[in-house]
């Protein structure tokens, strides 16, 4: 797409923000324009920001409730610190309790880690945050909103390697978690759910995420590579 032409884009989608009712991001062409924009660097210098805008915008139409960026990030960290004590509280007690408090940890844990994997590794790379939030009631668990300025003037390869940081976190902790089961002589029903659970998410991973989610993400951005 020309400089022009992308223009056009931007311009149609801010009108659709504009009216009342849902936007069609396929016909006012918004992200056609970000494609084109990943693809030449003086596109990103001169519509990196007003896409940063209207992404914002957008995210704010769709997400089911936001919390500020400051406050998620201290109640992600906080669930992360209380799984990993449930964890540790488990060495202290005898079977079957061990093995229901390893379980309590790993529900917990879970819950903030993809969001904070994607945090670390964007952080990394520059890209900067906005908001946790949660997207829709099927997908309750939460996650970090990037300022998409910030995201644009990255690297493609870094930007595939944060979205793929997410899914790597919570598929290594269950298996991770296999050590501290050995470590507190968990019973075989506590390891086994583990490995349940830890197979599980990969396999939703191959079947799912690389359709639908990170996995396909990290596959676009590797692309524009």
């Amino acid at each position: 797409m020309t400089h022009d032409e992308v223009q056009s884009a931007l311009d149609a989608t801010e009108r659709a923000l504009d009216a009342e009712g849902p936007v069609d991001l396929r016909s006012t062409g918004f992200w056609r324009a970000v494609g084109a924009i990943k693809r030449d660097s003086d596109h990103v210098e001169a519509f990196a920001d007003r896409v940063g805008r209207l992404d914002r915008a957008l995210f704010e139409r769709w997400a089911l409730f936001t919390i500020p960026f400051g406050l998620g990030t201290t109640l992600a960290v906080a669930g992360t610190v209380v799984g990993l004590v449930v964890i540790a509280a488990a060495y202290y007690v005898d079977d079957p309790w061990n093995g229901l408090l390893l379980l309590a940890g790993l529900g917990i844990v879970l819950v903030p880690t993809h969001g904070l994997g994607h945090l670390v590794a964007g952080a990394r790379s520059g890209m900067r945050f906005t908001h946790w939030f949660v997207g829709t009631m099927r997908r309750p668990q939460p996650g970090v909103k990037i300022d998409y300025a910030t995201y644009l003037r990255t690297p493609a390869m870094a930007r595939a390697w944060m979205h793929a940081s997410g899914a790597l976190v919570t598929k290594a902790i269950p298996f991770v978690l296999l050590g501290a089961a050995w470590g507190m002589e968990a019973p075989g029903w506590a390891w086994a759910v583990l490995l349940v659970v830890g197979i599980g998410q990969v396999a939703t991973d191959v079947l799912w995420s690389t359709k639908s989610s990170d996995w396909k993400k990290f596959a676009r951005e590797r692309r524009y590579a």
